[in-house]
């Protein structure tokens, strides 16, 4: 089976259960009134460490495809941007 496919397939099933975990994360802090900045910033840092685990899981099978590799970036850079966020 092709590589690329099993690293979409995984994804496919683990990303939605990480968004939906780090979602409700999102809207208990808007419940409880975080301001808006910090609660997004938390919220990307959150997600983006959360989706960063979960592509170094399978570093050692997929790291020699290109799509593995910019999902890693694109997971990182997601996870500076809430560092980023949270330093504004």
């Amino acid at each position: 089976m092709d590589d690329n496919k099993i690293l979409l397939n995984y994804y496919l099933f683990t990303i939605p259960q990480i968004t939906v975990f780090a979602g409700a994360i999102l809207g208990i802090m808007l419940i409880f009134n975080v301001e808006i900045k910090i609660a997004l910033g938390i919220f990307a840092s959150f997600y983006g460490l959360l989706l960063t685990i979960i592509a170094l899981l399978v570093k050692r099978q997929f790291s020699k495809l290109p799509l593995y590799r910019a999902s890693l970036l694109f997971f990182v850079g997601f996870t500076v941007l809430g560092i980023f966020l949270l330093l504004m």
